[in-house]
């Protein structure tokens, strides 16, 4: 599905029930963040809704990736960003990019070495700068998925930051990539990485709920909606319902080694 259509499917999901009131003048990650933003948006039920769900922990998907690995790109572009377009209520995602890459320490400067070369390198580097410059999960994760659903990761940061982020300029973006920041993200990420217990073998490495299990993984794979809808235990959105339990899959999953 491409960004258009998920955008589309967002605005549909936010503007549940009835469009929003000509009086709305917020974005929708911010209809709830006051009565009288919420009345003027039309957006009461919504927020009663989400603070419903509130009431019980949310299902928590921690992805490790990298930028240009096929498998990790299939993942965040057809699971992972359309369940949480639906179920952003229930739902924690965090995303750490960085993978299969190695880091090295020379001259008092970290380097990178990436899987799929130094492009990917850049990749990484660019969505983590994302990550940390924006700071919420509504405003970069359109983003970075708009970047990783095209046909070019890295060349396409400047369209798809003027569609999901036009307050983020490319210059501060590329002045991350490019100075110190970037490269103590990319530090902070390999860290993270390096943490993961048990050690990632390959990627996309998910964690689900502070766990990695070969089952969990191939759940989260085949049907991550079904799977964060059946985890979930709160009163489920009504977006959950009809849902089967999913069963992991016996074939083996897309993935990208680790060498």
């Amino acid at each position: 599905m491409g960004p258009w259509l998920l955008l589309a499917a967002a605005c549909a999901l936010w503007a549940t029930p009835g469009e929003a009131h000509s009086a709305c003048r917020a974005p929708p990650h911010l209809w709830c963040s006051s009565k009288e933003i919420a009345q003027a948006c039309q957006a009461e039920q919504l927020c009663a809704r989400k603070a419903a769900h509130r009431a019980s922990p949310p299902v928590s998907v921690q992805l490790y990736y990298e930028s240009l690995c096929p498998a990790c790109r299939g993942f965040l572009s057809n699971q992972l960003f359309p369940t949480w377009v639906m179920l952003n209520e229930i739902l924690n995602v965090t995303l750490v990019p960085y993978g299969n890459a190695q880091e090295r320490k020379a001259e008092g400067k970290w380097h990178f070495d990436c899987q799929h070369g130094q492009e990917e390198c850049q990749g990484n580097m660019m969505e983590a700068c994302l990550i940390h410059l924006l700071g919420d999960l509504d405003l970069y994760f359109p983003v970075i998925f708009c970047m990783e659903s095209g046909s070019d990761v890295v060349g396409n940061l400047l369209p798809c930051l003027k569609v999901y982020a036009p307050e983020l300029s490319l210059a501060n973006v590329t002045a991350c990539v490019n100075g110190d920041l970037g490269s103590q993200l990319m530090h902070q990420n390999a860290q993270r990485t390096d943490a993961l217990k048990p050690p990632h073998k390959y990627v996309p490495w998910i964690v689900i709920n502070g766990k990695h299990t070969e089952v969990l993984q191939s759940l989260a794979m085949e049907a991550l909606f079904r799977m964060v809808c059946n985890l979930y235990q709160g009163e489920p959105p009504s977006a959950c319902q009809g849902q089967l339990p999913a069963t992991p899959s016996p074939s083996p999953p897309n993935i990208c080694l680790r060498s």
